[in-house]
């Protein structure tokens, strides 16, 4: 809810109002929207957008401009939001009548720049409408929906600053764009088939086939026809396959490099959805809202329209409705759901022109359906999951990005760089955090290159530049090179650490918090790999209250790829250099002779093997030792498949643990008796879903005990395990039924790409911090970190 605005009340019957409206409230209408107010209640004055917000004055009646200020915050435009509203009286100056003024480009760049808007009732009415002049266009917009952030330049959001700089409006479309009672009405992507951009056909070679409507047709049979066809969107080109098609699939996962991971799913309706996933109320809402994100649902089986392709032992698939004039079109004459998978190779960013996509993607598309309108920045799909009756972030990018976190804090201008794996960056300007959109994992020059582009771009975009650089504390993450590389100071911050005061920023907590941090992997403050860890957060920082057992990694990054080396290294831990005679394991028995041998002697001799606490790589362990899972293709895999091992029994079984007194006098969870009760059940025929009900709910209940221990009331949670939709519910429904408080993340991903707003935070805390240093000299010395 936005602050109630300050009035200055004034006995006279006339008055002037200053209005300074900051939130997301550019390119969302807003101007039009108050320009039809003022008229209608006979206000004179001006509105006009500037790099602070929407800046209004206006003059009439007391009861006049209070009626202005109440009908503002309850008739704006519905994809607006107002993070503040400031207003103050003053003496009028006879204003004559009511005006949009040109936007201002000077001042501090505070305003919010939309994300980019699913395509609105209207403007699909019009594309399907034969008597329509934009019937069939595939760039078809309006104040209420349409491309924002992917086209943008600079702020104000004006025409002339984004890439519809150059198509010159037609008469029909500028009397739309001047007419206050239309919906174009400052409508800056305006545009029609006369004067907008236009579609094209393009061959692997990059030759143009065809143009138009003949371009979309010819795309869509070639789907039908098995081709797998790179369709350049609003922030990035898809490749889509018929998604019943499992032999293009099959080809398409060869080409692209991408085995087993889930492909996301284009459907033509909700109702198309329903035939094959479950979908409830909240499901539904976030489907068809006009963020238009990729939801995650659960299947009601096998589908002949599907192919189990798509989401290899995977119970859920991804899927998106329609969210621009082109999908609409393009799915509407398919009438079948597409496979609609981000345009690139595995590990690399989304192609956003035209002619990169024809180098880059070549050998994998076989046809290229592309547009003239320049997209200036990559914005991949983003992902949501209803967990615990509430939405869940898994990936934050269209739609959602770069929406602003506000937090209490106002600080001076920062830059957070991130995390290595799902990269996002932010800049914060006073209270307002702008976290990037989805940048990906930073394993090639390209994703690199998109990382640097992307600090560039928002740093651009807000005018921000930073006084004070956060990054990861691990010395080899590629973000954490770049910020030592910046003449600027910088600050690092602990990985879990910043997990957590990224839920807290979510949550608005201060703290203290237990603030539960479960990953994969985080560079420890004692030098080994963290990522089972109970962090006791106040506003002096944090003590490590907890964590779980450490053991070995046998081949360090190569065990991350490969459970059953996570499941050796445990069970060295446990019961010694006996196990590699345990032939009756599954880890033990998909090695030969001479790789036990090897990693018997890593093991032994500590080479290679780093320690870590990490609850990640337990539940590769666990994967493995039941034979679930013993080597991996894509990140997370083999935790996914023991979540999705649970049956809908949901027993309340457990395994055991002990909770053991470090020399710190912090707590270790000891692992061993649960670690030995799996074997003995796997040994036994003991089915896998209730091994895995029994492990989960044992790391439920080490949350409950430590809680317990440390005793704070406030729990919060963060990082990739609790991705998990089992492990995240049964937690809360656990703390709750304890008495404690739990929070997790919602808007702001709980995996990695929520440790760039953390990092922030962070970074706020230490210029705090030197804020109360008494002399200047303290100030220079605690700031040259």
């Amino acid at each position: 809810m936005s602050p109630k605005p300050q009035l200055i009340k004034r006995h006279v019957e006339h008055q002037r109002l200053r209005v300074a409206i900051r939130g997301a409230v550019q390119g969302v209408g807003f101007r039009p929207f108050v320009f039809r107010l003022c008229t209608e209640l006979g206000l004179t004055g001006w509105v006009n957008n500037s790099p602070q917000g929407v800046m209004i004055e206006v003059e009439g009646s007391p009861d006049q401009l209070l009626a202005f200020l109440s009908r503002i915050e309850s008739e704006r435009p519905p994809l607006s939001f107002i993070q503040s509203l400031e207003s103050s009286f003053m003496d009028p100056i006879g204003f004559s009548g009511f005006e949009i003024r040109e936007s201002k480009s000077n001042g501090s760049r505070s305003a919010v720049v939309m994300p980019d808007i699913g395509t609105c009732d209207d403007c699909l009415k019009e594309i399907f409408d034969p008597k329509d002049r934009r019937y069939l266009y595939p760039f078809t917009n309006c104040t209420n929906c349409g491309p924002r952030y992917s086209i943008i330049t600079s702020l104000p959001y004006d025409r002339p600053n984004t890439t519809m700089r150059d198509f010159t409006m037609c008469p029909d479309c500028q009397a739309e764009y001047a007419n206050p009672m239309d919906r174009r009405f400052h409508a800056q992507p305006n545009a029609c088939p006369a004067c907008g951009p236009k579609l094209e056909l393009w061959d692997d070679r990059g030759e143009s086939l065809m143009v138009g409507h003949n371009a979309l047709l010819a795309a869509a049979e070639a789907i039908r026809e098995g081709m797998i066809v790179a369709v350049k969107g609003i922030g990035g080109f898809h490749l889509l396959v018929a998604a019943a098609n499992s032999d293009t699939i099959k080809l398409l996962r060869k080409r692209k490099h991408r085995e087993e991971k889930p492909l996301a799913l284009m459907m033509p309706t909700t109702e198309s959805i329903e035939t094959v996933c479950e979908v409830s109320g909240l499901e539904r809402r976030a489907l068809e809202s006009p963020e238009r994100p990729i939801v995650i649902l659960k299947r009601k089986g096998l589908h002949q329209e599907i192919s189990h392709l798509v989401a290899p032992c995977n119970p859920y698939l991804g899927c998106m409705l329609p969210y621009t004039p082109l999908h609409h079109l393009l799915i509407g004459q398919l009438g079948f759901a597409v496979v609609a998978t981000s345009g690139n190779l595995s590990d690399e960013p989304i192609c956003i022109d035209e002619n990169e996509a024809v180098n880059r993607l070549h050998g994998i598309a076989d046809l290229y359906l592309v547009h003239d309108r320049p997209i200036v920045r990559h914005v991949d799909d983003s992902i949501v999951r209803i967990m615990a009756g509430r939405q869940a972030m898994i990936r934050r990018s269209r739609g959602f990005a770069p929406l602003p976190i506000q937090v209490a804090d106002k600080s001076s201008q920062t830059l957070a760089v991130g995390a290595h794996l799902k990269n996002t960056i932010a800049a914060s300007s006073g209270d307002q955090i702008f976290l990037s959109q989805h940048i990906g994992d930073l394993e090639t020059p390209e994703a690199m290159e998109a990382f640097r582009n992307d600090i560039d771009s928002i740093e651009g975009l807000y005018d921000i530049s930073p006084e004070l650089i956060a990054c990861d504390k691990h010395p080899d993450y590629l973000s954490t090179r770049y910020a030592r590389s910046q003449m600027a100071p910088r600050i690092a911050v602990q990985h879990h650490y910043a997990h957590i005061l990224s839920c807290m920023a979510e949550n608005d907590l201060e703290g203290p918090v237990l603030g539960i941090a479960w990953d994969g992997t985080g560079y420890g403050d004692d030098g080994t790999i963290w990522g089972g860890e109970f962090l006791r957060v106040d506003a002096d920082g944090f003590k490590r209250a907890a964590h779980f057992r450490k053991f070995p990694l046998p081949g360090g990054e190569k065990a991350v790829r490969e459970p059953r080396r996570v499941a050796l290294g445990v069970l060295f831990e446990e019961l010694g250099d006996h196990v590699f005679s345990m032939d009756d394991l599954h880890p033990v028995r998909s090695f030969d002779n001479a790789e036990l041998a090897l990693i018997k002697s890593m093991l032994i001799k500590g080479i290679n093997s780093p320690m870590t606490s990490s609850v990640g790589r337990l539940f590769d362990a666990v994967s493995s030792i039941i034979g679930l899972r013993q080597t991996t293709r894509f990140e997370g895999q083999a935790a996914m498949e023991l979540e999705f091992a649970i049956s809908a029994l949901h027993p309340d079984e457990r395994y055991d643990f002990s909770l053991v007194t470090d020399e710190n006098g912090g707590l270790i969870i000891d692992w061993g008796r649960t670690i030995s009760d799996v074997i003995a059940d796997t040994q036994s025929g003991v089915c896998r879903a209730l091994i895995s009900a029994r492990f989960h709910n044992m790391l439920v209940e080490t949350i409950i005990s430590v809680a317990k221990h440390v005793g704070e009331d406030s729990i919060a949670l963060s990082g990739g395990c609790f991705q998990n939709k089992y492990l995240l519910e049964r937690a809360v429904d656990r703390l709750r039924a304890e008495g404690f408080w739990p929070y997790w993340h919602q808007r702001v991903p709980t995996n990695d790409g929520g440790i760039a707003l953390g990092q922030t935070m962070a970074a706020f805390r230490f210029l705090r911090q030197i804020e109360k240093s008494e002399s200047v000299e303290e100030r220079r010395a605690a700031i040259c970190v």
